[in-house]
């Protein structure tokens, strides 16, 4: 039983897609601007309804972009940059979107398209490893780094540096060193979680070190489960603040696939339905909701990176291509335990 039907998943992707825009950019919503990392989300979705004449103008558009260090700036809108300063995790996402989109059928021959690109951004991002293996949160035009790391981000940047060594695995290159960048940004997520920025309010921090694989088996669910109660809405979703009372799309559906990594399926599927009271006529979906009012905040605002977060996963806890692999566990003892029946 899926959340979405096909006739649903085609309706979304349909609305993504309207938003692309005529040299591949896909912005956050119309007529606003875009970053790589959710531009790379929503392409992911256009590849799982196999939108491909739009994945690929997607790619070209990064391929476009791409500065010569291998970076990309932080925003963009069309016809220039709004936000000049460069994201490890931002640059490096692209290596997990790549290797999604040839799960689901771009083979061989996309990868070796994209390959240059990746090589070059993942090796950029590996520059600004710090010695206890976080990686920095922001790099200058001037290439001076920022002085502190994120937690959420570096836990997506282990998981992009993962897909990254698999693409190059597939493709007869040896990048063991990625393999190794990925282990040790993992260790310091996982047990050292005091470098990086304090962030706690935030629900990124708390589910995203599950979600990209960083924390697992009875860490991760007993991770889920200490700030469950706090996070999740019951009947609404998931949080982006603890202390203020907005949900949102994208946090539910991520939370939703984290609580899926952990073992916890039923409650994955039950976050994952509670994104249906922010789902439009039209396909979209609303950002999030300020409750208990249910008043659509940011100001009635439906996001490209909203939409393509149900998708994903819709398509990663039905198993629906090779592609849900990217976001699942490998199997656990134990692994079906409910995040909430977890000791704290």
């Amino acid at each position: 039983m899926s959340l979405l039907s096909t006739s649903e998943i085609d309706q979304t992707a349909s609305w993504i897609a309207s938003l692309q825009l005529p040299d591949g950019m896909v912005p956050w919503y119309r007529g606003g601007h875009a970053d790589p990392w959710n531009h790379t989300e929503a392409t992911m979705a256009l590849a799982a309804a196999g939108r491909w004449a739009e994945v690929e103008r997607a790619f070209g558009w990064l391929a476009a972009r791409q500065l010569p260090d291998g970076s990309w700036c932080t925003f963009y809108v069309t016809g220039g940059v709004t936000e000049p300063r460069r994201d490890p995790n931002v640059c490096a996402y692209l290596a997990t979107g790549a290797w999604w989109c040839s799960q689901l059928g771009g083979g061989p021959g996309f990868l070796e398209a994209v390959w240059p690109m990746i090589e070059h951004a993942i090796d950029w991002c590996l520059g600004y490893q710090r010695l206890g293996g976080e990686i920095t949160w922001s790099v200058g035009p001037d290439g001076v780094p920022g002085n502190f790391a994120l937690l959420a981000a570096n836990s997506s940047l282990q998981q992009s540096f993962r897909c990254a060594a698999k693409i190059a695995e597939a493709l007869g290159h040896d990048r063991g060193d990625w393999v190794a960048a990925a282990d040790r940004i993992a260790r310091v997520v996982a047990e050292e979680p005091s470098v990086f920025a304090p962030k706690d309010r935030w629900a990124m921090d708390w589910y995203y070190p599950v979600l990209s694989g960083a924390v697992v088996g009875d860490e991760a669910r007993r991770r889920l489960a200490g700030r469950w109660d706090e996070f999740v809405a019951r009947g609404f979703g998931a949080r982006c603040v603890a202390d203020h009372f907005w949900v949102t799309a994208a946090e539910t559906a991520e939370c939703a696939m984290a609580a899926g990594r952990a073992g916890s399926p039923a409650e994955a599927e039950e976050l994952l339905d509670w994104t249906r009271h922010l789902r439009a006529g039209d396909g979209g979906y609303w950002t999030g909701c300020a409750h208990p009012e249910c008043v659509r905040f940011p100001g009635g605002q439906k996001s490209t990176y909203s939409a393509a977060a149900v998708i994903i996963a819709d398509h990663v806890l039905y198993r629906r291509s090779p592609a849900a692999a990217v976001f699942q566990a490998v199997p656990q003892p134990g692994a079906l335990s409910p995040v909430r029946a977890v000791s704290r």
